[in-house]
């Protein structure tokens, strides 16, 4: 805990990372949810608000995976991490750390968007407490599994100045594929609905939408089913794949001869 309130100092004493950090997601939704417009056969959706939901789990993946990713890859090229390394604090405190700043982030981020959606685009939040409770597993699986994957992906990146590009190119390719940024994802081309079968954004942008829109809008999706159950596992299958990724890959020095 100590350590989660040393990271969100840090965080939020960065005012301009802090703006466009909990900016981007809902400067992206008003934006597109401006631009698309309509509503869905045999249903009263909109399309601002089937992308709504599909760009709170961006904004999860943005918080968690390239946040995470970037500021890592920072602490090991500046030399924090090998100081913290030889401190006398176990290892596993300065990944919680960071995990729960993330979640913080995270979760300021998802009340800001619901916010926007709910006050620009009529999206009506709700009452049913089996709904909320799919929200909250979607969202702990999902925050969980991009965290670590972020964590692992960190090492990916030579130096604190290549971070950004690292981290923000599979983030979007991703946000694409999974379509996240394309309404509605029935209509993506197969290859890339497999591809982005294959990663954990696309089943968080699913489960989102099982909370926040009605079944109505189920023609619009892939297969005629929110697929809870598939939704979990995969999470769950993200969540054990990328701590087994964190173990093998992570570095705590950065690499010689850059």
């Amino acid at each position: 805990m100590h350590r989660a309130t040393v990271e969100l100092k840090t965080f939020f004493r960065e005012r301009d990372a802090v703006v466009f950090t909990f900016a981007m997601p809902a400067v992206i939704l008003t934006l597109l949810g401006s631009i698309f417009d309509g509503v869905y056969p045999g249903s009263d959706v909109t399309s601002a608000q089937y992308l709504a939901p599909s760009m709170i789990a961006a904004g999860v993946a943005s918080a968690t995976f390239i946040n995470l990713g970037t500021g890592i890859a920072t602490d090991r090229d500046d030399g924090t991490l090998r100081r913290l390394r030889g401190a006398p604090m176990p290892p596993s405190a300065y990944f919680i750390g960071k995990i729960l700043m993330a979640l913080v982030v995270t979760v300021g981020e998802t009340v800001l968007l619901l916010g926007v959606a709910v006050v620009g685009f009529d999206l009506s939040l709700p009452t049913d407490p089996t709904r909320w409770l799919t929200f909250g597993w979607v969202f702990l699986l999902g925050a969980t599994a991009c965290a670590l994957v972020g964590i692992a992906a960190s090492s990916l990146a030579r130096s604190a100045r290549s971070a950004g590009a690292v981290m923000n190119l599979p983030y979007l390719v991703l946000a694409f594929i999974s379509g996240v940024f394309y309404t509605p994802v029935g209509q993506l081309p197969e290859p890339l609905v497999t591809a982005g079968s294959l990663f954990p954004l696309k089943w968080m942008a699913q489960g989102f939408r099982s909370v926040f829109l009605p079944d109505s809008i189920l023609p619009q999706e892939v297969v005629p089913s929110w697929e809870h159950g598939r939704i979990a596992l995969v999470l769950a299958a993200w969540c054990i794949g990328g701590m087994a990724l964190c173990l093998t890959t992570f570095r705590w020095q950065g690499r010689r001869g850059r």
